[in-house]
């Protein structure tokens, strides 16, 4: 199985090396290289999500932002052509 990350400083955390080290055989990590938002899937998601569910838009309570971005998840939850386009799911 190969795991592709981002380098968050939780990835490289000396807590996990021994279970990595266990693992070896059957798991590889693969980081993307620093600085590169346009590689990482999720940073695409993520992205998109903020801009139709929080843009231009006021929020009287962070319980309010939440609610529609989770609304826009929600809306994603199923597979479609958008979340395909933006994870470049062939």
């Amino acid at each position: 199985m190969i795991v592709v990350l981002d380098n968050a400083c939780y990835h490289y955390a000396r807590q996990i090396h021994p279970w990595l080290h266990k693992k070896r055989q059957v798991l590889r990590l693969l980081f993307l290289p620093p600085y590169s938002p346009e590689l990482n899937a999720m940073d695409r998601v993520w992205k998109h999500a903020r801009r139709l569910s929080t843009h231009n838009r006021y929020f009287p309570a962070l319980e309010d932002l939440a609610e529609s971005v989770f609304i826009q998840f929600e809306l994603w939850s199923k597979p479609n052509e958008n979340l395909r386009r933006l994870c470049a799911i062939i």
